[in-house]
């Protein structure tokens, strides 16, 4: 007999929306201090690393702009 499949709960931890995944190399410090974030707020890494790269890319095309 197969046993019922539980559907997966949406958490904190899962992307809402339209969102891709993307693989991205970075130092095991940094990765670690967004993780503290991400509990410290208690949301995602996703949501702390999209947010900080919203905020560089504005800022970015503000300064191109001037």
């Amino acid at each position: 007999m197969v046993g019922k499949k539980k559907a997966p709960k949406r958490g904190k931890r899962t992307p809402i929306g339209d969102r891709v995944q993307v693989l991205m190399m970075m130092h095991p410090d940094v990765i670690a201090d967004i993780k503290q974030v991400g509990i410290d707020e208690h949301r995602a890494a996703w949501d702390v690393m999209e947010q900080a790269a919203r905020e560089f890319l504005k800022r970015r095309k503000a300064k191109r702009i001037s």
